[in-house]
Order: C-alpha cells, then structure tokens, then sequence
C-alpha cells in the first residue's frame, strides 16, 4: 500500500490539473474567506467560515481528486494491472487515496489554525476534529461512488459538479441560517449535520451530547456512498 502511496503522491505532484484543484484552489478560497473573516462572520459566524473551509478543500481538494485519480488510473490499465498483483482491492484503493487524504488534513488543519491566529481559538477543538474528519470520510466515500459513473479525468470535470458545489451550497446555506427552521432537512443533505457540528464546535453554546448526534446523518451518507460504490465501480474502462 505504500509503494502504491508514494507513487501517486509523485503523480500528483506532476500532474498540473490536480496541483491546481487540489492545492491552489482550495488555498485560495480560504484565503479570502479568512482575509474578509468579518464579513463572513457578520453574515454567519467564525464557526461558518471554519465549515465552509473544511467543504472547500473537502469538495475541490479531496472528491474531486479522488474521481480523477481514480478515473485516470482505470483509463491507463492501472487499476487492471494492481489487481493481478498480490495486493487487495481494498490496499489498492487506500494507497491510492492515502496522498490527497492527507494533503486534504493538512491543509484544513493549516487553514483552520490560520483562522485560530486571527479571530481567536476554536471552544471545542476535539468537537472540531470530529466535524473534518467525518466530513473526510463522507468526501471520500461520495468520490469512490461518483468514481463508478465517471469514464475519464475529463468526465471527471463533469460528474463532480454536482456534490461539489452542493455540498458547499448545504454549507452555505446551514452556516449563515442556522437549523432553527427545516431542521430535518438541513440535517439530512449531505454535508448539513457536518456544517452544524463545526459552527457548534467553533462557536460553542451548544451542548457536546447534542452535537456529537449530528454525526449521524454524516455517516449514513458514508454508508450509502460505500454501498452504492460497491455496486457501481469499475476496474476497468467500459468496452
């Protein structure tokens, strides 16, 4: 798993379009986001900000990434060629995902303290930590579904729209008007618990028991996306 690892990491690293979605954007995105802090604060919360970071590198970093990688290796024969080898299916898919994984943690991590620095510490870090990383496992299992649909990196450009910019709308949506009306519905689109809990975290006033509830809705998208992969993903193009 990490040869497989280390070799897409390199891949990334040399490929300019997934430089430039998975790194630069996303930088970028907060950056503005963090520079405009009272803006954004005023029409949300600094706990609105934090999720809409987390969605951004999340949605254009980390599943967008992975649709393309994941595409592009079966366009190549790559995936068709690990297979044959001794590794499982479930090392191939790890090894391949491990490097924007953690890119993706690193950077929200980074981002977020960038925030801290300048607005003022998180109220509950831990809280924090459980909204970015059950948003990273949502993010990953949406991609390996969407992955199933996708024919090429440039279908890639195609299929991912959707999540992408919804997820970010939900974020949006949540993080400036709260769950006080629609609550269920808000909840239950995905990445609508998940914004909740990281305003909860960032801004607190809200008790630890109810937000960690909130997971919930997060990891039923998680899985559905894995049941919906298992059946729909390929490891080799379409004859």
């Amino acid at each position: 798993m990490l040869s497989i690892a280390l070799s897409e990491l390199i891949q990334i690293f040399r490929n300019r379009l997934v430089l430039v979605t998975s790194l630069i954007m996303p930088v970028v995105v907060s950056a503005f986001f963090i520079y405009q802090h009272e803006v954004f604060a005023a029409l949300g919360s600094l706990g609105y900000i934090a999720a809409v970071i987390m969605f951004t590198v999340g949605a254009f970093g980390l599943y967008t990434t992975t649709v393309t990688t994941l595409a592009s290796r079966r366009q190549n024969l790559f995936l068709k060629r690990l297979r044959s080898t001794a590794a499982t299916d479930t090392s191939i898919l790890s090894g391949l995902l491990l490097p924007v994984t953690v890119i993706s943690l690193v950077q929200v991590a980074a981002i977020t303290t960038v925030l801290a620095v300048v607005t003022g510490e998180p109220d509950n870090i831990p809280l924090l930590v459980a909204a970015v990383l059950s948003t990273t496992i949502m993010m990953l299992s949406l991609g390996l579904a969407t992955a199933g649909v996708t024919n090429s990196p440039e279908h890639a450009q195609v299929t991912t729209l959707p999540i992408s910019l919804g997820v970010i709308a939900v974020a949006s949506w949540v993080g400036i008007t709260g769950t006080e009306e629609l609550t269920l519905l808000k909840r239950l689109l995905p990445g609508g618990s998940a914004t909740e809990l990281a305003v909860n975290a960032w801004n607190g006033g809200v008790p630890v028991t109810d937000s960690l509830i909130l997971l919930a809705p997060t990891l039923s998208w998680v899985i559905v996306a894995v049941a919906l992969a298992a059946r729909i993903f390929r490891w080799e193009p379409r004859r």
